[in-house]
């Protein structure tokens, strides 16, 4: 708003800015996410994702939901991943008797953790064409940046937020 009232660009330039593809992946995704919730879709996966952990630990607990969190993420928007999986994980989190707080913060790390594509996040998106960029490029510099943000979170969440 201040470059469009400051003269810097015009309104239309800043419209051939915005990256709609990315909008729209959003605001489309964001109903699923209530759909999962309103039809047991949320209550189905987390008792799915318990059944495949059995009485893991929390520890054990935090990585799935980092990994399923990153996995996702990689083909679809972060902020969409985000608003998927968090109710599944408090879900998961009341069913393993856990505080869902360490198990949510997980997923709103590794959802923000998106830099092993290019599709991960709006900001990936928008500088895809004018980097040139491929999907390699993200793949051979965000893996080794996932592994050590998954490392930081399993050390860093549950002493900030205990189970």
């Amino acid at each position: 708003i201040g470059m469009v009232a400051s003269g810097c660009i015009s309104m239309e330039e800043s419209y051939q800015a915005i990256s709609w593809r990315t909008v729209f992946l959003v605001a489309a995704l964001l109903p699923f996410s209530l759909a999962l919730q309103k039809t047991g879709g949320v209550e189905l996966f987390a008792n799915l994702i318990h059944q495949l952990l059995g009485s893991a630990s929390p520890t054990y607990l935090m990585t799935a939901m980092f990994l399923i969190t990153a996995v996702l993420s990689m083909f679809i928007s972060n902020t969409a991943t985000a608003v998927i999986l968090a109710p599944i994980a408090i879900q998961i989190s009341i069913m393993a008797g856990i505080s869902p707080y360490p198990i949510a913060m997980t997923v709103a790390i590794a959802a923000s953790a998106a830099f092993v594509t290019p599709v991960s996040s709006p900001v990936n998106m928008l500088v895809v064409t004018p980097g040139g960029y491929g999907f390699k490029d993200f793949f051979v510099k965000g893996m080794p940046l996932l592994i050590l943000t998954l490392l930081v979170c399993l050390i860093l969440i549950p002493i900030f937020f205990p189970f």
